[in-house]
Formats: structure tokens, C-alpha cells, sequence
């Protein structure tokens, strides 16, 4: 279809439409000894071939590129990038925007969260649609590991990709099988705090709560995030000194795809997680899930520093620099941070948040209370993940747009 449709898409490009882009293919050439590559595109469109590197600034089209530039330095991603991408599920074309700026000690990364590849495939249940935010992030260019690691929180996104969509790995879902929006599992979508016990892994449940092929899905807003391996960027064929640079994290730190350079091997490998899952059953009764541990819940899983290559927080230094893996098994992404958080990735962008903990996500008694409502009602109308907006807007009686703005914004 997207072939068909490449004249409606030439018309469209004076007009402001949006309708479905015309197919794009890409590879990638690397210069050898640097971190330098070509972008080729093709299509239907003429072709185009635009080279990155060190300090390069200018506007250059991403679309389902694959990246080599390893620099653990944001500054040397000085680059202005675009992409031409489908909802795949809605049929309709987005165009994605990203700005790196370096300003001293920090790089500043602006993004519309638009993602270079297509989203919302058939696998996907997104309780939203997609749409476009006003995102700005502070990168730190020098970061510092501190003496103790600091746990995830549900307040801030955990990082951000090149592509300029952040990450947000934990769910607010947990075990509470009486809550009236506990779903057959007993998991209830949102309302747990980052510390409360099973904690459900949002890519370990039945459904991936809802996410696509890339492990990303909305909140109520419309923003679009990963929980895990995004399936974009790097790919299995890595250079010679392993996966590019992907994206950073809220510490600062480079995160980094799959694959490294072993010095021990002199080989390039993909990095294995250190989590392992539990043996034997879970503990059960009335306050605890029952079965085995099969990664349903983040208890499933316990850390073994002889299981793979990396730390507790899914990273490691290769030489000499310090840097997040992607894994394809649990924790997928960061599972900790060993810096501090830039107060741009508090997600209510009110001030700095040295990691730790949270209590319980406020804000759905008072959606309840904005709405006219209960909070059982509400609970109970939005159901189990991913909740229907739409149906839970009729039973309450209210329309979509108003129970929109009335929910909180969900990692």
C-alpha cells in the first residue's frame, strides 16, 4: 500500500496532510578506523546519501537507520535528523524531529518523540494513539559513577535514543489479585509503586502490555516510549568495535546496542545479562502470586555476577568507558543507574531526581474526583491492561478527551 500511495504523498507535501509514506530501505558504510558512516536511502524517491561524524551539523534523514558512531560523547552527535515513519495499525504517516546541541557541559537533545521506524504494528494494543510531544532532555557530557547505584524511579524517564524517544522501563503495574482492575494473572496496570513487591515486568506478562515489535507503547498522552530492546538503531551486524551508541542515560552515561569488542577474545559478542531467573515456586497465599518464576514479575528474576558480563545496573566499562548494554534478556536496558539524574528527565520537569525511590503514583484519586466518579469506578472502568479509553470513557459517562486529561501520565 505504502507503494500505491507515494503520489498522494508528492501532493501532499505542499498541502499539510498526512497521508501514508512511500517505502524506504537503508544501509550503512563504514569508514574504516573511525566513527564516521554513510547513510544510503532508497526508495521510489531519487536517492540520497548523507555521512556522519564527529561534530557534523546539518539536517540528515534517519528513517529505519542503522547507526556506527561508538563516542560515548554526546557532543559529537551535533546533528539536526528527521524521519518519515507509519502507524502502522492507523495507516497514517508522521514526521519525526530531532536536534542535538552541545552547550558547553551538557548537550541538549529536543525531540518531537516521533521515532524513525514504524510503530504501532499488529502485534501492538496501544490504549492511545500516538501523538506528537515537545520533549527536551540535558545530556551530561562528563558523567561521574557514584559509590552507590541508584534504582529506577517511576518520577523520571530512565534515558533517551537517538531517535529522540525516551526510555521508561518500569511499569506501575503489580500483584494485587483483589483490586477490582486486577486482570486473570491478578495484575493490576497501574496505581503500584516502584518498590512495592511484584512489580510486573511490562515485557514479560501475556500481553507486553500492549507494546509493538520495537517494546514501546503510549501512556494516555500520546507519548511513545520503550520498556525495552528497541529493535532500532544497532543491528546484528556490528563494526568492528561492537554496537554504536544508541542513545544516553538520564546519568549521562552512553547506552550502547548489543554487541562489544571481548578483549579477553578478541572478538565482537553480544553482551549477556547477569539475571538470572529464580528456581523452584513462587511463594504464594493470599499476598503473593503462585508458580514458577517465569519473568512475569521483576522478583522472578535475581542478580548473578557469574551469569553473564554485566553489572546490576546492565553495564560495564570496555576499554575504558563506562556504558549501558542492550541485552535480549531481562533487565533488556538499564535496571539501575550508577550517576545522577539530570532534572530534565523528571517527567513532571520539576526539578532534579537523584534516583532512589518513589511512593505510589498520586493523581487517580484525583482524576477520580475531577471526573465525578470513585476511585473503585474508575479503577473498574479502565480495566485490565492495556485499558480501553474509549470504553472506559462510556461507562463513566464522560468522553475520551476528558478522561485523558484527567488520568496521570503512567510510566
Amino acid at each position: 500500500m505504502r507503494n500505491t500511495l507515494l503520489s498522494l504523498l508528492v501532493l501532499a507535501a505542499g498541502c499539510g496532510s498526512s497521508p501514508l509514506a512511500t517505502p524506504l530501505t537503508t544501509s550503512t558504510t563504514a569508514t574504516p578506523g573511525s566513527s564516521t558512516f554513510v547513510l544510503t536511502t532508497t526508495s521510489a524517491i531519487p536517492q540520497t546519501t548523507t555521512t556522519y561524524g564527529h561534530g557534523l551539523v546539518g539536517d540528515h534523514d534517519i528513517t529505519e537507520a542503522i547507526l556506527t558512531n561508538t563516542s560515548p560523547d554526546c557532543a559529537d552527535y551535533n546533528v539536526t535528523l528527521r524521519a518519515t515513519v507509519i502507524d502502522l495499525t492507523r495507516q497514517v504517516m508522521f514526521n519525526s524531529g530531532v536536534s542535538l546541541e552541545t552547550g558547553g557541559t551538557t548537550c541538549t537533545l529536543t525531540s518531537n518523540n516521533i521515532p524513525n521506524h514504524d510503530f504501532n504494528d499488529a502485534s501492538a494494543h496501544f490504549a492511545t494513539d500516538v501523538s506528537e510531544q515537545s520533549q527536551v532532555f540535558e545530556l551530561i557530557r562528563d558523567p561521574q559513577r557514584s559509590s552507590q547505584l541508584n534504582a529506577l524511579t517511576q518520577a523520571t524517564y530512565d534515558g533517551v535514543l537517538l531517535n529522540g524517544v525516551p526510555i521508561d522501563l518500569l511499569s506501575a503495574g503489580c500483584y494485587r489479585p483483589d483490586d477490582p482492575m486486577a486482570n486473570h494473572e491478578g495484575i493490576v496496570p497501574i496505581g503500584c509503586a516502584a518498590t512495592e513487591p511484584w512489580l510486573a515486568n511490562p515485557l514479560g506478562t501475556e500481553d507486553s502490555f500492549g507494546a509493538d515489535t520495537h517494546n514501546a507503547h503510549t501512556q494516555p498522552d500520546g507519548t511513545y516510549h520503550y520498556h525495552g530492546n528497541p529493535e532500532a538503531l544497532f543491528d546484528d551486524q556490528p563494526g568492528p568495535d561492537g554496537s554504536p551508541v544508541i542513545g544516553f542515560a538520564a546519568d549521562g552515561f552512553p547506552i550502547y546496542g548489543s554487541y562489544f569488542l571481548d578483549s579477553a577474545t578478541g572478538q565482537v559478542r553480544k553482551a549477556l545479562s547477569s539475571y538470572v531467573l529464580k528456581s523452584g515456586q513462587r511463594p504464594g497465599g493470599s499476598e503473593n502470586p503462585s508458580g514458577i518464576y517465569d519473568g512475569t514479575y521483576y522478583d522472578d528474576y535475581q542478580f548473578s555476577d557469574q551469569a553473564g558480563d554485566l553489572d546490576q545496573c546492565n553495564g560495564m566499562v570496555v576499554n575504558g568507558q563506562y556504558g549501558y548494554y542492550v541485552t535480549d534478556a531481562f533487565p533488556y536496558l538499564m535496571f539501575c543507574l550508577w550517576g545522577t539524574v539530570d532534572a530534565s528527565f523528571d517527567k513532571n520537569q520539576g526539578g532534579g531526581v537523584p534516583g532512589g525511590e518513589v511512593e505510589e503514583p498520586a493523581g487517580f484519586a484525583e482524576a477520580a474526583a475531577t471526573l465525578g466518579v470513585t476511585l473503585a469506578e474508575l479503577q473498574a472502568a479502565l480495566g485490565s491492561p492495556p485499558p480501553n479509553l474509549e470504553a472506559a470513557a462510556s461507562t463513566l459517562g464522560v468522553t475520551v478527551a476528558e478522561l485523558q486529561a484527567a488520568l496521570p501520565p503512567p510510566p
